[in-house]
């Protein structure tokens, strides 16, 4: 400044959007901390992707990578954009899979993905960017732990300047407190405090995302980002 069982998700080397594999659905009856490497030369999954200060890139295999000229099958599938990335404490990772197993699976905002979940291997700049800007939402989970981490400091500021300084971003960040160990409201950074917040202990829980997670505003995000991906892919092919 991502519904469980989305480890299974890749991304692809082209910068500045998010990958997301239709073939790869997403199972709820996976355990969602599992992760499953990918391979033909897929980028494998890490369950700890973030750390509190600019940390070094994981080392993760990649095995089977592909002859020159050979192009996966992975390749040739159809992305997706995602509905939403949630942005968290690294020691806030179960909590994360919750609060993404409860907008999938009890409201269908779907599909989303968790920070921990995104590729190692990788810079941890590319992926936010990649998070960010390859989801209509961002939710950023508010929790004792998120002020303590520099890093998730620094996610959502970046997050909140994404949102202002193109259009089609406005509105998109959410910051949201959990059940477990919320962030109180006088201890909210001032420049979230100006943003009504996911409550999810009040009775107006469910009305608030019916209200915020709106088709409409998706498939608009959608279309520009489709078209980001195309002008980036003749540019890469030219």
């Amino acid at each position: 400044m991502v519904a469980m069982g989305v480890a299974k998700s890749k991304l692809d080397a082209c910068p500045l959007s998010l990958s997301w594999r239709k073939s790869h659905s997403v199972d709820a009856s996976r355990d969602p901390r599992e992760s499953e490497s990918t391979k033909s030369g897929g980028v494998s999954l890490c369950g700890s992707a973030m750390h509190s200060r600019a940390p070094e890139e994981p080392a993760c295999s990649q095995e089977g990578a592909e002859a020159p000229g050979e192009v996966s099958e992975e390749a040739t599938e159809e992305e997706v954009f995602l509905k939403f990335v949630i942005l968290h404490a690294e020691d806030d990772t179960d909590e994360a899979l919750r609060v993404q197993n409860l907008l999938q699976n009890d409201f269908g905002i779907r599909p989303g993905i968790i920070f921990a979940e995104m590729p190692c291997g990788r810079q941890h700049l590319q992926n936010l960017d990649d998070a960010v800007n390859g989801s209509a939402w961002t939710i950023l989970l508010l929790t004792e732990n998120f002020l303590r981490d520099t890093w998730c400091n620094f996610q959502f500021y970046t997050s909140l300047m994404n949102s202002v300084n193109r259009q089609h971003k406005y509105n998109s960040v959410i910051p949201m407190r959990p059940l477990n160990r919320p962030l109180p409201r006088e201890r909210t950074p001032l420049a979230l405090q100006t943003i009504n917040a996911l409550e999810e202990d009040s009775r107006g829980f469910s009305t608030q995302v019916e209200r915020i997670f709106q088709k409409s505003v998706y498939e608009t995000q959608q279309t520009i980002w489709k078209g980001t991906r195309n002008m980036e892919q003749k540019q890469f092919v030219a």
